[in-house]
Parts: structure tokens; sequence; C-alpha cells
């Protein structure tokens, strides 16, 4: 039951931050095409950052608490859903932020 400790942890970030793209209707998922080119350099560069730290011993991943599937440079599935749920996680509660509080959003339009 641990191998699902880091995938429970992601789908708890689903349910906990998702439901704000259906309920309050941020738009983030609607447009994927600006998230993808606000998430996926930064997700590159930490990835290769943990294909690093992963090679040179300073890094690893409880493998009772991972599915075992590995992609490229010996990195679990869940550090690679972890680079894309989380940024779309914190877009959603930041645009949910601004839609409830629609001063917010004045301030950082620029």
């Amino acid at each position: 039951m641990l191998k699902f400790s880091y995938m429970a942890m992601l789908a708890f970030t689903v349910v906990g931050s998702f439901w704000l793209e259906v309920i309050l209707k941020v738009g983030v998922l609607r447009r994927i095409k600006r998230a993808a080119i606000s998430i996926i350099p930064v997700a590159a560069m930490f990835l290769m950052w943990d294909a690093y730290a992963i090679k040179q011993g300073h890094w690893f991943f409880d493998r009772d608490k991972i599915l075992g599937i590995y992609g490229p440079f010996n990195i679990p599935l869940e550090e690679f859903l972890f680079f894309l749920i989380i940024p779309l996680a914190a877009l959603m509660t930041i645009e949910a932020v601004t839609t409830v509080n629609k001063h917010w959003k004045q301030r950082y339009d620029v």
C-alpha cells in the first residue's frame, strides 16, 4: 500500500485544487497552451536537476513509496507528474483568488 504514497499526494492535490476549474471556472485548462508554455521550461530544468542529483547519488526516491515506473534518466513517473500537477494547481489557485477578489487582478495586470 505504501507504493501509492506519492500518487496519493498527487491525487490529493488534484482533488484539492482542480475543482476550482469546474466550480469557479478559472479557465486554466481552457488556456492549456498558455499554461504549458509557462510550466514546461521550468519543469524541464527541474527534471534535469533531478537527473543530475540522482546520478550523483545526492537524491533518490524511496522505492517502497512509488509505483516503480521509470522514465528517462531513471526518474519515476510520479516525479514527472509532480512537475505538471503542482504548477497547474498553483495556477488554478492564483486564478481562483483573482476570480473571487476582482480587485487583486487589477493590481497584477500589466
